[in-house]
């Protein structure tokens, strides 16, 4: 092992030292031309990676959520929900301090708790298809201005501090567009 070690470290040297000579006998052994020409390539791949920076696309995607009409409405449909969920409970405390017997209130309890329980479960499903739905449509939208606008990706424009192109705006044309 140690002499097949050497002997690539050999042919890595040997390999090595016949590249640069040759680079630099293409330069005339000139190692002011080498320097520049390396400077050159140097900026040539900065600039192609400033270039390939501009193909990121950047939401506000709190702008996004506030704008978007279905967002809205599906969060105002949850919002009325809990807004029964806790007039419910309100009204169960009214008919509990009306009860007399410790027996009652007792089966007043459990069967009110089971209820509580079962319409939070459902307010719980609603939110989580709610804000499924949101994300799903929010994503097909980025996909569908990233594929338009030819952009690599579209990230949180709270993560982007310069450059990317601002998409926010058809993002939202897309999504309020549409029926969803």
């Amino acid at each position: 092992n140690k002499r097949v070690y050497q002997d690539t470290a050999l042919h890595i040297k040997l390999f090595l030292s016949i590249y640069f000579d040759t680079i630099l006998s293409v330069f005339g052994g000139n190692m002011k031309k080498l320097r520049l020409v390396l400077s050159v390539l140097f900026i040539l791949a900065a600039a192609n990676s400033a270039a390939q920076a501009s193909n990121i696309g950047y939401a506000d995607f709190d702008k996004v959520l506030k704008e978007y009409n279905f967002a809205k409405n599906a969060y105002k449909e949850i919002d009325a929900k809990n807004a029964e969920l806790r007039q419910y409970v309100l009204d169960k405390e009214k008919q509990f301090k009306n009860i007399d017997s410790p027996v009652k209130k007792k089966s007043f309890e459990e069967k009110t708790q089971k209820e509580f329980n079962a319409k939070t479960e459902k307010i719980n499903e609603l939110t989580a298809q709610k804000e499924k739905a949101v994300r799903d449509n929010i994503l097909s939208a980025c996909k569908s201005v990233a594929a338009s606008k030819q952009l690599d990706a579209v990230v949180d424009g709270s993560v982007i501090y310069a450059g990317g192109v601002d998409v926010t705006n058809d993002i939202l044309e897309i999504l309020n567009a549409s029926k969803k």
